[in-house]
C-alpha cells in the first residue's frame, strides 16, 4: 500500500501561512500569542518589536536635501535616486551641481566647443564621443571658425611663426619677476649706502 507522499497542511488563521495539520494548534497559540500583522506592509514581526518595526521602517521622516516627507525605508533610495536637491555631476564639464539643475545646465554647457586636435573644427562638447568616433583625423582648415583662418592667413602672410600663446605669458611673467628682483636689489643697495654715507 502507498503511503501518501505530501502531508496535508492547513492555513493558520493568524498569519495565513500553511502549516502542517499535525502541528496547527501548537503553531497557532505560538503564532497569535507572538507574532503581530504590520498593518502598514503585512509583514509578521514579533510584538514586542512592532513599535520598532513602525519606527524603523514606515514612519515619516524628512529629506534633508528636499524636506520631502517619506517612509524612512524609501529614504536611502530617494537621496540616492529620486531626490531633485541630490547632487550630480555635468557630463560635459563634471560640475557638481543640484539634479534638479542639471538639465538646464547641460543644455547651454553641452553646446560650448572644444577644438579637435586632429581635424583642427570646433566640435560642441555633446557630439563630442560621436565626432571622435568617425573623425578620419584629416586636417579641415575649411571648416574651422573664421577667427581661425584669419590667424592663418595673417600667419602666412607674415611669413613668420609665432610662438604660442601660453609662451607670451610665460615670457611676460618671467620679465615682471626680474624687474621686480632687480628694484629689491636697487632699493637695497642704496639703502646700503645711504646707511654708510658720513652724515653732514
Amino acid at each position: 500500500m502507498d503511503v501518501a507522499s505530501e502531508e496535508t497542511t492547513k492555513l493558520c488563521s493568524h498569519c495565513e501561512r500553511a502549516i502542517p495539520s499535525l502541528n496547527i494548534d501548537l503553531h497557532f497559540a505560538h503564532c497569535s500569542r507572538n507574532l503581530e500583522k504590520c498593518k502598514i506592509c503585512g509583514d509578521m514581526v514579533p510584538r514586542r518589536h512592532a513599535k520598532e518595526h513602525f519606527l524603523s521602517t514606515h514612519a515619516l521622516v524628512s529629506c534633508s536635501l528636499c524636506s520631502e516627507m517619506m517612509e524612512r525605508d524609501i529614504l536611502a533610495l530617494h537621496k540616492g535616486e529620486n531626490c531633485p536637491q541630490r547632487i550630480v555631476m555635468c557630463e560635459f564639464c563634471e560640475f557638481p551641481l543640484p539634479a534638479i539643475d542639471l538639465a538646464e545646465h547641460q543644455e547651454v554647457c553641452g553646446n560650448r566647443t572644444e577644438l579637435c586636435h586632429l581635424c583642427n573644427r570646433y566640435i560642441r562638447l555633446r557630439e563630442r564621443y560621436s565626432h571622435e568616433n568617425r573623425c578620419s583625423g584629416m586636417l579641415d582648415q575649411s571648416a574651422g571658425s573664421s577667427r581661425d583662418t584669419r590667424a592663418a592667413e595673417r600667419e602666412d602672410n607674415r611669413g613668420a611663426h609665432h610662438p604660442p600663446r601660453e609662451f607670451s605669458r610665460k615670457h611676460i611673467l618671467f620679465t615682471i619677476a626680474v624687474t621686480g628682483i632687480a628694484i629689491l636689489l636697487g632699493s637695497f643697495y642704496y639703502h646700503r649706502k645711504m646707511e654708510n654715507s658720513p652724515v653732514h
